[in-house]
């Protein structure tokens, strides 16, 4: 029969194997916050975990969109002598169209286009599918042959300081852009050539594409909409 002598030994090891789980507990919650590692392939890689303070801080205006609150909107208002500065015309959307015919016959064409233009706008673009059936072509209704992209508030201002400011003066003997628009305040470019954004790799391209981009403003007329993009830095040819 076991006395309580005998069984108070018999626990120690417990506790002693207790206290030894504790000290690596400790050393855990020593641990900075806002890192980690993961395995991948067998091997751990350090990575940076978002912290409270992190979702916390404040985003950073775009600085296109700080020039138009300030110079810009004061400038249209009394260049067109509106008396109420809602009136003063601004950018509501960008959308990017990239439209590939050739993906009926080979979808791996379309895979690539896809990547290239979340590249270029830093957001996944939406397929656009056929709405009838060409039998000519060997198109079918419902058959993906593009990709959309459509930009708002951040990533449309900036998207635009990046494209009147670096891409399209790397266009080959660039003379401006025509300043034709559609007669209700909105303006299209086409485009020949995706290289042109630096966010692409030259040596990682498998065919030159075009793609059209389309500016949305809330002008009510094309010299509203002509005067906002040239002071937002529209290079237009004279």
């Amino acid at each position: 029969m076991a006395t309580k002598k005998d069984e108070g030994s018999a626990d120690a090891p417990k506790a002693a194997k207790g206290g030894g789980d504790a000290a690596p507990k400790a050393e855990k919650a020593d641990k900075p916050k806002g890192e980690g590692k993961r395995k991948k392939g067998g091997a751990e890689v350090a990575f940076q975990v978002a912290t409270a303070e992190d979702l916390k801080a404040p985003k950073k205006e775009p600085r296109l969109r700080t020039f138009y609150k300030k110079e810009v909107a004061p400038n249209l208002q009394k260049e067109f002598k509106l008396p109420n500065p809602m009136q003063v015309p601004r950018l509501k959307k960008i959308v990017l169209n990239m439209g590939l015919g050739e993906a009926v016959r080979d979808p791996k064409i379309l895979e690539s286009a896809v990547v290239e233009l979340a590249k270029i706008t830093g957001q996944k673009p939406v397929l656009t599918k056929a709405k009838k059936s060409i039998a000519t072509y060997k198109l079918r209704e419902g058959m993906p042959i593009g990709c959309t992209v459509t930009l708002r508030r951040e990533r449309m201002w900036e998207f635009l300081d990046r494209l009147v400011n670096i891409a399209l003066p790397r266009v080959r003997d660039f003379r401006g852009v025509p300043a034709k628009m559609d007669g209700r305040g909105n303006y299209s470019l086409g485009l020949k050539e995706q290289i042109i954004f630096t966010e692409i790799d030259y040596d990682r391209v498998d065919k030159l594409r075009g793609m059209n981009i389309t500016f949305v403003t809330t002008a009510p007329n094309d010299e509203q909409c002509k005067a906002l993009l040239a002071n937002l830095g529209m290079p237009f040819r004279k």
